[in-house]
């Protein structure tokens, strides 16, 4: 068995194993990481050698961290790390390697239907009959997102919205509200298999599916990380959030989405998002205007060219063929809308 695992903000693990009497045989850790003493990996080895296969995380992370020399030293690896990359090779997890990756990126859409098309495209990954897909958004009009378990009056000044045209919609996946204007917000989904996050964690899943994002900043001289559970911050401030839906049929697919602040009008903002003391203060700053700092002041591109940046790092470490939503697909997320993502049942489901 085989198992990769890069982990955030550090290195790719390697584990290969066999699994004899339901117990870890045969263990070889490898990858691009620093590791100090030389001996330190063949202890890892060690203690992974005759654990039962059904050890968790938390209990393979404990063996590896005991077996370790006192003066280990490690850079781009953590014992976690190691016990994820074994996770991986037991649930028999596939690699962004393994697919043939498809990009949608169509002209403005309204709210409702990027809400419908997300729901669309990941059960088409889930029952096979399309490809893992990386969609850029691109919207028609202002908009205010909010999760699928957000009370509609906590979060948005309905006064606010109407002033500004703002439509309300309700997202499938959990997390907060986001706001967005055409021009000012970059959006994106990646629609993909279950296998490729097999052996991780729902948060671990987040770092992973979020690392190619962070590489792409990176490229564009910006230092990113993952901030858990589910933000992109840099030292000026956050920049993104994401969220994920799990989606049953055929093999299971993983809806993970994230919204990247390009520019944003925080006055506007405020005047349509109801925020809460208690959000800001677990946030650890006072003006919800310094929670985000817009990617146009830390890149000095136009929004255009992060995109095509964004599109083209993703590309280079995965590969990435042009596609586009079926008649099919749209014709079912147009149903949708209209059943679904556009009334007042869902959009104000918990009030």
């Amino acid at each position: 068995m085989h198992g990769e695992y890069k982990v955030p903000g550090g290195k790719l693990v390697v584990v290969d194993l066999e699994v004899e009497g339901g117990a870890l045989r045969d263990v070889r850790v490898a990858g691009d990481f620093f590791l100090e003493p030389d001996e330190a990996i063949e202890a890892i080895d060690a203690a992974l050698e005759g654990v039962p296969a059904n050890t968790d995380t938390v209990g393979l992370t404990a063996r590896i961290d005991a077996a370790l020399p006192e003066s280990t030293v490690m850079l781009g690896l953590t014992s976690e790390g190691v016990a994820v990359a074994v996770r991986r090779a037991l649930a028999h997890a596939t690699e962004w390697s393994d697919y043939d990756w498809q990009l949608v990126h169509d002209a403005p859409q309204s709210p409702a239907l990027h809400m419908a098309l997300d729901e669309v495209i990941t059960a088409e990954v889930a029952a096979g009959r399309r490809p893992p897909t990386l969609r850029v958004w691109e919207w028609d009009s202002p908009a205010v997102i909010i999760g699928s378990f957000q009370s509609l009056r906590n979060e948005v000044d309905p006064a606010g919205a109407e002033r500004h045209g703002v439509t309300v919609v309700r997202r499938v996946s959990g997390g907060g509200a986001m706001f967005v204007e055409p021009g000012n917000t970059i959006t994106y989904s990646l629609s993909v298999p279950d296998a490729l996050v097999s052996g991780l964690s729902f948060a671990d899943s987040y770092a992973y599916l979020d690392d190619w994002v962070l590489g792409a900043l990176a490229d564009m001289g910006i230092r990113a990380w993952y901030q858990p559970l589910n933000d992109i911050a840099t030292d000026a401030g956050k920049i993104a959030g994401a969220a994920q839906k799990r989606m049953a049929g055929g093999g299971g697919a993983v809806l993970h989405h994230v919204t990247m602040a390009y520019d944003i009008d925080a006055d506007k903002m405020l005047d349509v998002l109801r925020i809460g003391k208690e959000k800001m203060s677990d946030k650890g700053t006072r003006s919800a205007k310094k929670r985000v700092d817009p990617l146009r002041r830390q890149t000095g591109l136009p929004r255009e060219v992060v995109i095509a940046n964004m599109i083209g790092s993703f590309r280079g470490r995965h590969g990435l063929t042009p596609g586009a939503v079926t008649a099919e697909e749209m014709a079912r997320a147009e149903e949708l809308v209209r059943t679904k993502f556009a009334t007042e049942e869902w959009t104000a489901r918990v009030p």
